[in-house]
C-alpha cells in the first residue's frame, strides 16, 4: 500500500507546493528553451528538493508540452515512464550510497557521455550530494564544468556549506525555503478530501504546526491518523478523524489554552489563570511545552505590536484560527504589558523543572502579573534592599542652580507622596542599581544633573554631547527608565540634555563600597587627598580608570 507523500507527490509545477520563487524562474527558463546544464537544489529536508527536480526533468524531456507552457503534459511515453520510475535516461543517484570517487567514475562519468535513449535530455539527479568525498567531486567536477550536449545535472542538498564552490560556482543555485503552515493545511485538506477523510481545520492546523514546514511529515503523520480513525457509517463511506484521534500521534496543541491564559492575565483574573494552569496539569500536559508555546505568542505579539508587517516574515505561523484570536489579542494588549509577561514567563522557562510542584513557578508568575500594581511591588517581592544616599548636590549647572525639583511626582493615574528631598535621597539606589544592569552606565550617570521633573518626565543635564547620546540609546534609555520604575514606584522618563555651563563639584558622589546605614559620616569630617586628590578620583570614576603607579 502506497503512504500519502508518495501517492500524492506532485507532478508538476502547478502541484507543487510553496517554492513559488524557484517555481516561477525554472518555468520562464523552459519556455524559453534557455535551461541550464547544472542546477543546485539546496534546503532543509522534506521541502521538495527532490520532487521539482523529477518535474524539471519531467518537462525538458515532455513530447507534447506546448512552447507557451511548462507544465509537463503526463500523457506522453516519457512523461509516463518518469512518473512510473522506468526512464532510462533519468539517473537518480544516492550520493550517500556512492560516497567514493570510484563510483564516480564508473556510473556517473561514462553514463553521461553516452547520449540519451529516448528522451532529449539524460538528467542527473543526484540526491544528498554533499556526501560525496573530496575526490568524488574533483572527479566530478570536470564533468559538470565541460558536460556533453544533452546532458543536465540537479544536485540535491540539506546541507550546502560541505560542498565545495568549485561545485557551487558551476550551477545555478536555489534555497528552498520550509512551506507555510497555510500552503501545508490546503495540501492536507485536498489529500483528505481525495481519500474521503472528515477532518477539522484545527486539526490539519495542528499537523501542520508539528510537521514544523516539512511537508513529507505533515503528510506522514495525516496517514498515521488516518490509519487509526474511526469508518464513517453513512451511506457514503469513508472516515472521520475526532480530536482524540489526533491525540493519539501527535502532541495535543495547547494554543488556544495559552491564548486563554493571556486573556486571564490581561483581566488580572489570578485565580482563573491557577485554575486553568491547573487544569492542564491534571490531563497530563507538559507545562515546560506550554509555557514555551505561549512564550512563542508573545513574541508575535511584540513583533505584531512593533511593526505588524514584520510579523508575517519573523512569526512563527499558527494557523488561521490561532492568528484571529492572536490579532485580537494583539488590539487589548500593550507593548509593556507583552514584554512584562514574556520576562516572567521566560524565567518560569528556565526554573520548571526543578520545581517540586512543577506548576509552582507558573503558579507564582501568575500571581505576580495579577497583583502587581506597580514596578516597585514588583521589586519588593524580589526582596529589593533599600539603599540610602548622600544629598545629590555634587553636579550643578550655574544656570538651574536655583530651580529646584516640583514638591511632588505625580504618576500616570497613581499620585504618590514623594518629596523633592526624597527623589535626591535616592539617587544613589538608582545609580547602585543601574551598575547592576550596566557597569559603565553607572559612571556616565555620576556626571549628570538632575534639571527638573515636570509630571513623570526627569530631565537630565549633561555637560558633554558624547554622554547625552549615549543615554538617549533606546537600550540605555529603557534600562535608567525600568529602574527608576523600581525605585521610585512609577513610571519615569527620562529627556537628556547638554548642559554647557555644568560644573562638577570636587566631591565624590557615590561611594563604590556597600552603604552602612548605621554610620553616616560627620559633617566636619576632614577629606582625604586634598583637593588634587579629589580631581582624580572624581576622574577616575568617571571614565572608569584606575592609578597603576
Amino acid at each position: 500500500m502506497s503512504t500519502l507523500y508518495r501517492k500524492y507527490r506532485p507532478q508538476n509545477f502547478k502541484e507543487v507546493v510553496g517554492q513559488n520563487h524557484i517555481k516561477v524562474t525554472l518555468e520562464q527558463e523552459i519556455k524559453s528553451g534557455k535551461t541550464a546544464h547544472a542546477y543546485l537544489f539546496c534546503g532543509p529536508r522534506a521541502v521538495g528538493k527532490t520532487t521539482l527536480a523529477r518535474v524539471l526533468a519531467k518537462s525538458i524531456n515532455c513530447e507534447k508540452r506546448k512552447d507557451t507552457s511548462a507544465e509537463p503534459c503526463d500523457s506522453c511515453p516519457s512523461c509516463q515512464e518518469i512518473t512510473q520510475g522506468r526512464a532510462l535516461d533519468i539517473i537518480e543517484i544516492d550520493a550517500a550510497s556512492y560516497t567514493q570517487v570510484e563510483n564516480v567514475r564508473e556510473n556517473i562519468i561514462p553514463s553521461a557521455r553516452v547520449a540519451p535513449v529516448r528522451s532529449k535530455y539524460k538528467v542527473f539527479i543526484i540526491d544528498e550530494v554533499h556526501m560525496l568525498t573530496t575526490h568524488a567531486f574533483n572527479a566530478l567536477l570536470k564533468i559538470i564544468e565541460e558536460p556533453p550536449a544533452r546532458v543536465v545535472f540537479i544536485l540535491c542538498t540539506t546541507e550546502v556549506h560541505k560542498v565545495p564552490l568549485t561545485i557551487i560556482s558551476r550551477c545555478q543555485r536555489f534555497d528552498f525555503k520550509r512551506i507555510s503552515v497555510n500552503d501545508v493545511v490546503k495540501k492536507l485538506a485536498y489529500i483528505a478530501q481525495a481519500e474521503k477523510v472528515k477532518v477539522e481545520k484545527e486539526i490539519l492546523e495542528a499537523i501542520a504546526r508539528q510537521a514544523d514546514g516539512h511537508m513529507r511529515d505533515a503528510e506522514s503523520t495525516l496517514g498515521q491518523i488516518v490509519a487509526i480513525a474511526s469508518p464513517e457509517k453513512s451511506p457514503g463511506g469513508g472516515t472521520s478523524i475526532s480530536q482524540a484521534d489526533a491525540d493519539l500521534v501527535i502532541p495535543r496543541s495547547d494554543l488556544n489554552e495559552a491564548i486563554n491564559l493571556l486573556g486571564l492575565l490581561l483581566k488580572k483574573d489570578a485565580a482563573g489563570g491557577i485554575r486553568l494552569v491547573n487544569q492542564l496539569v491534571n490531563d497530563g500536559v507538559d507545562l515546560k511545552v506550554f509555557v514555551k508555546n505561549t512564550i512563542e505568542i508573545l513574541r508575535k505579539l511584540m513583533i505584531i505590536k512593533l511593526s505588524p508587517g514584520l510579523a508575517d516574515k519573523l512569526a512563527l505561523e499558527m494557523g488561521e484560527a490561532v492568528e484571529l484570536k492572536i490579532s485580537q489579542l494583539a488590539q487589548d494588549l500593550k507593548i509593556e504589558q507583552i514584554l512584562n509577561f514574556m520576562e516572567k514567563l521566560i524565567k518560569v522557562h528556565n526554573e520548571i523543572r526543578a520545581d517540586f510542584i512543577k506548576q509552582l513557578s507558573l503558579e507564582m508568575a501568575i500571581a505576580e502579573i495579577c497583583t502587581m500594581t506597580s514596578p516597585a511591588r514588583s521589586a519588593m517581592a524580589l526582596g529589593s534592599a533599600s539603599l540610602a544616599a548622600p544629598k545629590f548636590t555634587a553636579y550643578r549647572s550655574a544656570s538651574n542652580a536655583a530651580k529646584p525639583f516640583p514638591d511632588k511626582v505625580v504618576a500616570a493615574g497613581t499620585p504618590l507622596n514623594i518629596t523633592s528631598e526624597q527623589i535626591m535621597e535616592k539617587w544613589n539606589e538608582v545609580l547602585a542599581k543601574v551598575k547592576q544592569y550596566n557597569h559603565s552606565l553607572s559612571f556616565i550617570l555620576r556626571v549628570c544633573q538632575p534639571k527638573n521633573l515636570a509630571g513623570n518626565q526627569l530631565c537630565l543635564a549633561f555637560k558633554y554631547k558624547f554622554h547625552r547620546d549615549r543615554v538617549s540609546e533606546a537600550a540605555i534609555k529603557s534600562i535608567i527608565e525600568k529602574v527608576l520604575n523600581q525605585v521610585y514606584g512609577a513610571p519615569v522618563f527620562i529627556e537628556a540634555v547638554v548642559d554647557e555651563n555644568l560644573e562638577v563639584a570636587a566631591t565624590k558622589l557615590v561611594s563604590d563600597e556597600p552603604l552602612d546605614l548605621k554610620k553616616q559620616p560627620a559633617k566636619d569630617e576632614p577629606k582625604q587627598g586634598g583637593e588634587q586628590g579629589n580631581m582624580i578620583d572624581n576622574l577616575l570614576k568617571t571614565f572608569g580608570g584606575k592609578i597603576v603607579s
